[in-house]
């Protein structure tokens, strides 16, 4: 494909933005030299890109301008970027905002998670762009941070804030779960959380190179009718299943109101 020209990173010293920068430069996708981060406040450290204070700076040099700024901040975002390819990271923010605010009819909405500091992130991305190529531009970004899908509506975006945006926090949620029970049952901190991290790296590795739908491997698992089973038929008593489903709703939930009436 053809070159993804000048990158431009509003927010590109947060956590999310300098993992952005970090991955397109470590991939060869963009040189240092195409690439430009705008912070806030204080200088970040050397890093082998441009920085500026100044978005208008950033966007008159840009040919692909991110958005990475908290959804709260957005409103003291003030930037025209006409004929230029706006990708917002930020959840909620709806296209029509963006365009309005920015004056651009080519956008994209995209979702990476806290994995792109990895090169793990899952990103999925909808575009909204009379212009041909501008999806595989942005899908090209994305796919240096980690795995990507295109999605059909603007409004499934949302939904992934919770699923696959808020995701790297949920075996998180569960490692802490675990690692609380078994230091309750006496296994030394340290062990518990070797013990709690290595099952959840391992177990997304198993999943990733068996390629089963996960209902096939619970299932496996439950017709053994051994010492998983009696596990997993508790915690679904318990109301996992239910919790999970409530937590996603919530995020979605979460993510409309950021969007505003």
């Amino acid at each position: 494909m053809k070159s993804l020209g000048r990158i431009g990173i509003i927010g590109g010293s947060g956590w999310l933005g300098s993992a952005i920068a970090q991955s397109l430069v470590t991939s060869g996708k963009v040189a240092p030299a195409d690439l430009i981060c705008s912070y806030r406040s204080a200088m970040p450290g050397p890093v082998s890109w441009r920085l500026t204070k100044d978005n208008a700076e950033l966007a008159s040099v840009s040919d692909v301008i991110i958005l990475s700024v908290r959804p709260q901040d957005w409103a003291a975002v003030d930037i025209a970027a006409p004929d230029k390819l706006v990708v917002s990271v930020m959840a909620g923010i709806a296209l029509r905002t963006i365009g309005e605010r920015t004056q651009s009819r080519r956008l994209a909405r995209t979702l990476p998670n806290a994995a792109a500091e990895v090169g793990f992130s899952y990103t999925p991305i909808f575009v909204d762009s009379p212009q041909t190529g501008d999806e595989d531009i942005v899908r090209a970004i994305f796919e240096t941070c980690g795995a990507v899908d295109a999605v059909a509506d603007e409004d499934q975006i949302d939904y992934f804030t919770g699923l696959s945006g808020s995701g790297p926090a949920f075996p998180a949620l569960l490692a802490e779960a675990m690692l609380k029970a078994a230091q309750s049952a006496g296994i030394p901190a340290d062990i518990a959380r070797r013990g709690a991290m290595q099952t959840l790296i391992g177990a997304g590795r198993l999943l990733e190179t068996e390629r089963r739908p996960p209902s096939e491997v619970v299932k496996t698992f439950v017709d053994y009718g051994g010492t998983t089973a009696a596990a997993i038929l508790t915690m679904r008593e318990k109301g996992f299943d239910e919790a999970v489903l409530a937590g996603l709703e919530a995020a979605y939930g979460k993510a409309k109101a950021l969007s505003g009436p």
